[in-house]
């Protein structure tokens, strides 16, 4: 075992009980206890899975704003969320560590039900100067001196709201902006911001002079302050001459840094002079993603999300077999042999949609717009109406962020943009803020789209390569989820069974004689289908139908009228969605059904979706239990 994952007995990360504790710390111990947090970040995540390279950029900072700050009272905001865990350590959570990302447990996003040191929930990127205009603009309002400290990794200053936010920050608020600048979001940055940032990088010498002008003048008795504030706007015109004004100083806030981030010393001086100042104010801190660790520090973008870790025939299983993500990847780079104009965009996610082996082949038809979703749909749909085929490719839950852009700036204008919808479906280790349950219901609203999901990789691969074949028509989305083939899943739909492509849809059975239920799904959810049929007194009474082709639904609606108009038509219908109920494809395919036929042909219909929640997992419950979406649940309707 390396050094970097022995377990450690630590001396003083326990004795944290509550954020106060830290400011009680000599600060002679300070770097053992960074020492210490990094050592049980590095064995607790790569045990229970989470994101690493970042938290162990961030020790020193959040060590210093919680010696700086009281977090019951000032408001810290992560941005995003992922970099929250030494906050979580220091505010009585660390025991809780085992529990990371696992049902009931930690969560890997700060969480306001988890926790009242935690402010603001953020999963998603971009989000947190909003919110934290709201807490500060809040506090002016009530009278209250409290501070809210907003830490910004730079990657989210790819992303509008950000500039959006800093466009209405107000200097009279007691909001203080940290820019923890280590050059990567995921992937590594681009765009004009991070070159900003890079020259601001060049001005190290300029603070130095600046800060030491400043404490001699201010210990010059009488003469000394009044001195300081003529000397300021001659230092002014001076440093806009020298090396010109910067992006937050023509917002009107006070700028501090770059400073390093890394340096508890140097940081906690920072955060005291921003706070004495009083008013809003940017510090610019440059940290080291995965400081520490070197395996992290080598290759930050494969340590920024580790998997829980796995150990003998689980580990093993399937190594070499390719996830949804890779095929889609490999099936894509393929495919722009074939079609000059083939291009593929991605949200600063080149890595976990599949993208490195495009990108290296087609470097020039790669746009990472960094985190962006918005842009990124309407980009796709600038280099569509100029005939390209743009691939957005794009997880569900920050879909969600684009869907004015997919209504107006493609449907309305029948542009053929292909969206491939990366996480569909639940994603239990990162929780509602990454579930993508939502897609399928605002897609299926969205005139002329077309909706599929294929129930396996090889069919994700045939199916990308007949819609190039076809050409490009209309708007298409393809959803998948993450991971692997479910083997129960392909081995039951293998090309021996009985299917009809014709209408999108597989099924196991013969049309002309239907069992007296049959079920209704897609995705990997059809798994629990299969293993409820098999756990089912009489299975041969149950048939699954898979529906590959989600919307338009008109041939699998004929194909279903022709089922149920039979001489012996099924008596009952389980349709089986993991997504939401409202506006989903179960409630809009039961009420076609119901306005096609007349009641008294209709079979006993019944739906299982997720109702009207979020799906926050419980302890000791796998997320299909919880959403009651799973086996039981389906063997529950199949004998009642």
């Amino acid at each position: 075992m390396s050094e970097e994952t022995t377990p450690i007995v630590a001396a003083i990360l326990p004795s944290i009980k509550d954020s106060r504790d830290v400011k009680n710390i000599p600060v002679e111990q300070l770097p053992t206890l960074c020492h210490e947090i990094r050592k049980t970040l590095v064995e607790k995540v790569t045990k229970c899975g989470g994101h690493l390279a970042s938290n162990l950029g961030v020790v020193e900072l959040t060590v210093a704003i919680h010696r700086v700050f009281d977090s019951l009272h000032d408001h810290i905001i992560f941005d995003v969320g992922h970099q929250s865990y030494v906050h979580k350590m220091l505010t009585g959570r660390c025991d809780q560590f085992d529990s990371l990302r696992r049902p009931g447990g930690l969560s890997g996003f700060p969480k306001r039900e988890e926790s009242p040191h935690d402010a603001f929930g953020t999963g998603h990127a971009s989000t947190s100067l909003s919110a934290g205009l709201g807490f500060a603009q809040a506090d002016l309002l009530d009278g209250k001196d409290d501070f809210t400290i907003v830490v910004l990794g730079d990657g989210a200053f790819t992303g509008g709201m950000i500039h959006e936010a800093l466009n209405n920050c107000s200097s009279d608020l007691k909001l203080i902006l940290i820019i923890n600048e280590n050059e990567m979001s995921i992937s590594k940055n681009i765009g004009h911001f991070a070159q900003e940032l890079a020259q601001l990088r060049s001005r190290p010498a300029y603070l130095r002079t600046k800060t030491a002008v400043e404490k001699i003048l201010e210990h010059i008795p009488l003469i000394g302050k009044p001195t300081r504030r003529l000397v300021s706007g001659v230092k002014n015109a001076v440093k806009e001459s020298l090396y010109g004004s910067n992006y937050f100083e023509n917002m009107g806030l006070r700028y501090l840094g770059p400073a390093d981030g890394n340096n508890l010393s140097e940081v906690e001086t920072l955060l005291r002079r921003a706070k004495n100042g009083n008013r809003a104010c940017v510090i610019h801190l440059k940290t080291v993603k995965g400081k520490g660790y070197e395996p992290a520090m080598r290759a930050p973008s494969q340590y920024h999300a580790l998997p829980p870790a796995r150990t003998g025939d689980t580990a093993a299983q399937n190594e070499t077999t390719l996830t949804f993500s890779q095929t889609f990847g490999q099936t894509l780079t393929a495919l722009a042999s074939k079609d000059e104009r083939l291009c593929a965009i991605t949200a600063a996610m080149q890595h976990g949609t599949g993208l490195i082996p495009f990108a290296k082949a087609y470097p020039n038809r790669l746009f990472d717009v960094g985190i962006a979703e918005e842009h990124a749909v309407t980009f796709a749909a600038g280099l569509c109406a100029q005939g390209y085929h743009p691939v957005v490719a794009i997880y569900s839950t920050f879909l969600q962020r684009s869907y004015d852009n997919i209504l107006h700036d493609v449907a309305l204008q029948k542009l053929p943009v292909m969206f491939c919808i990366d996480r569909a479906g639940l994603n239990a280790a990162d929780g509602p803020t990454h579930h993508g349950i939502f897609d399928v219901a605002f897609l299926m609203h969205v005139p002329g789209m077309r909706i599929y999901e294929p129930y396996n990789t090889q069919r994700l691969s045939e199916l990308l390569c007949a819609l190039q074949a076809e050409g490009y028509s209309s708007p298409v989305a393809i959803r998948y989820p993450s991971g692997k083939d479910d083997l129960t899943l392909t081995a039951h739909f293998s090309p021996d069974k009985r299917f009809s492509l014709a209408t999108g849809s597989y099924c196991d059975f013969d049309p002309e004689t239907p069992p007296s239920t049959l079920i209704l799904t897609y995705g990997r959810i059809c798994g629990e289908a299969i293993r409820a049929k098999n756990q089912y007194k009489s299975p041969e009474r149950v048939g699954i139908v898979y529906i590959e082709k989600l919307f338009p639904h008109e041939e699998l609606l004929e194909y279903l009228d022709r089922i149920l108009r039979q001489n012996h038509p099924p008596k009952k219908l389980i349709f089986l969605e993991e997504g939401i109920l409202r506006g989903g494809l179960a409630m809009n395919l039961s009420f076609a059904l119901q306005e096609r036929l007349a009641a008294k042909m209709l079979p006993d219909i019944r739906t299982l979706a997720i109702r009207d929640s979020f799906c926050v997992q419980t302890e000791n419950e796998p997320i299909f239990a919880t959403a009651r979406i799973d086996a039981a649940s389906i063997l529950y309707e199949l004998e009642h």
